[in-house]
């Protein structure tokens, strides 16, 4: 039996088409795949569903928009507060100037 012959050839031959079944077993598995993301991705635009990149965009804009927004309502705060304080001291100076503008006119 050691002429290539017998049991050794069978287990032989039935390794061998055990490997070709799997490997075509894996080309029909990679052609599932692909076809099932094609109708899948087909079926999502139909809906008008956003893909995942249009989504982390547009969340990255509206973060980077609502930290801009934060440091605008703090500079505004600021600016709001020195204007109060501008107005205050205008506000007494405002009062004394009729008053002498009165004196003036009689």
């Amino acid at each position: 039996m050691t002429n290539g012959h017998g049991p050794n050839r069978i287990l032989d031959e039935f390794a061998k088409l055990m490997t070709d079944a799997a490997g075509a077993a894996q080309g029909v598995r990679r052609e599932v795949e692909t076809a099932f993301r094609s109708q899948a991705e087909r079926i999502l635009n139909s809906m008008d569903v956003v893909q995942r990149e249009e989504f982390d965009a547009m969340r990255d804009m509206v973060i980077k928009a609502r930290e801009e927004n934060v440091k605008l309502a703090a500079r505004l705060e600021a600016l709001e507060a020195q204007l109060g304080k501008t107005a205050a001291g205008e506000s007494g100076a405002a009062a004394e100037k009729p008053a002498s503008r009165s004196r003036t006119k009689k």
